[in-house]
């Protein structure tokens, strides 16, 4: 435990109690993951749902992560799923064997995508952001992204976190979506800050898409 991270983690993160935070940092709960991977424990231990502490579920998603078979790792993310709380456990990555299974993914994400928990549809859009903005790239995923109508900060958040990566990565393709305003105007703006904060992004795309803000 550290005291310290604890109470600046537990700032960053509005939505979860102080008090169920212990202060241990990620890359310890993430070698503990790998020393537990596989074993009977880790079996037991993803039975129990809810957690108590948002470590157990940081210490959860990592275990989910490291699941090699493809339709186990899938099962035991859609159980995990409505029970996160909080945009760290859920930025917390994917596990490694759906980048294999990309195809038969895509349905999920979308089901998640359509969600009412916005953790879950934060998630979708996390998934569709790591694994579908290069290659397997389609500007279809970007417009049903920028549709998406939420009420929830951390929807929209992660909606304008996606626009701004995709800009990164499919500039010209992407540009249109905040040129004819497709998306609410918070999540417009949001991503047009966030694409300028990138070094990804030219200097002169980051001053034209400055004269695009609503």
């Amino acid at each position: 435990q550290d005291t310290k991270y604890r109470a600046f983690q537990s700032k960053l993160m509005p939505t979860v109690a102080p008090e169920t935070v212990i202060g241990v940092r990620t890359p310890l709960l993430r070698n503990l993951a790998k020393e537990l991977a596989g074993t009977a424990e880790t079996a037991d231990f993803l039975r129990v749902l809810p957690h108590a502490y948002y470590e157990e579920n940081n210490l959860h998603a990592f275990l989910v992560e490291k699941i090699r078979d493809y339709d186990a790792a899938l099962a035991e993310t859609e159980r995990f799923l409505p029970y996160i709380d909080n945009w760290a456990t859920c930025d917390s990555g994917v596990p490694a064997v759906f980048k294999k299974h990309k195809n038969e993914l895509l349905l999920h994400v979308y089901e998640w995508l359509d969600s009412d928990k916005p953790y879950t549809v934060r998630y979708g859009i996390g998934t569709l952001m790591r694994l579908y903005l290069d290659e397997d790239f389609d500007i279809k995923y970007a417009l049903d992204v920028a549709k998406i109508r939420s009420k929830e900060y951390y929807v929209n958040m992660m909606k304008a976190w996606y626009i701004a990566t995709a800009l990164a990565k499919q500039y010209d393709a992407v540009l249109p979506i905040l040129q004819e305003r497709l998306m609410d105007s918070w999540s417009h703006n949001k991503a047009i800050q966030k694409a300028r904060e990138s070094y990804r992004i030219t200097p002169q795309q980051k001053e034209y898409l400055s004269t695009l803000k609503v």
